[in-house]
């Protein structure tokens, strides 16, 4: 699992880095906006999703676990 968390953490850095250079066209415009202001522009929204859903996974943010286990510890 958390290996899943740490691959759901890069993703964000390998789509804005990465994709920058496979996506720097300015002809396509999607939403009125040039695709590669449009392709950061959902990168940073999903950057959210996926950060929400590594909170999601994290076994030290249910609410089931008991108080003080493993808080703080890493």
């Amino acid at each position: 699992m958390t290996i899943l968390r740490v691959l759901l953490g890069l993703l964000p850095f390998l789509g804005i880095l990465a994709g920058v250079f496979f996506v720097n066209r300015v002809t396509p415009f999607v939403l009125g906006m040039p695709f590669l202001l449009f392709w950061i522009v959902a990168w940073t929204v999903l950057t959210a999703v996926l950060m929400l859903l590594v909170y999601k996974l994290d076994p030290r943010n249910r609410r089931d676990a008991a108080p003080g286990s493993s808080q703080g510890k890493y």
